[in-house]
């Protein structure tokens, strides 16, 4: 079964408000056998423009603990933080099978 990745592309529009949910999402990650691959971090252009100043990379073990982390109460509680304090584009990528 192939991993599969959460890819966030964030503008952040209130940071302390953003804070609440970034200081809290890694603990709810990491219970569904999730890991960040990347987080914030300088963005380097090749090509295109940048709509989004933050990404975030997460992979899990497989697609059904992704979506299992997405639609958790513990996730849902902290994902108003998320949409009242950024605008956001998210989605999964399954990932090579093995």
């Amino acid at each position: 079964m192939p991993k599969a990745y959460l890819v966030a592309q964030v503008n952040v529009h209130d940071a302390q408000g953003y804070e609440a949910y970034r200081s809290r999402t890694g603990a709810v990650i990491e219970t569904f056998g999730g890991r960040f691959l990347v987080r914030g971090g300088v963005l380097h252009p090749l090509e295109g423009e940048l709509e989004y100043g933050r990404l975030a990379i997460i992979e899990f073990p497989d697609l059904e603990s992704a979506q299992a982390f997405y639609d958790s109460p513990a996730y849902q509680d902290l994902l108003p933080h998320r949409t009242q304090n950024s605008d956001a584009i998210l989605f999964f990528a399954e990932g090579v099978s093995p």
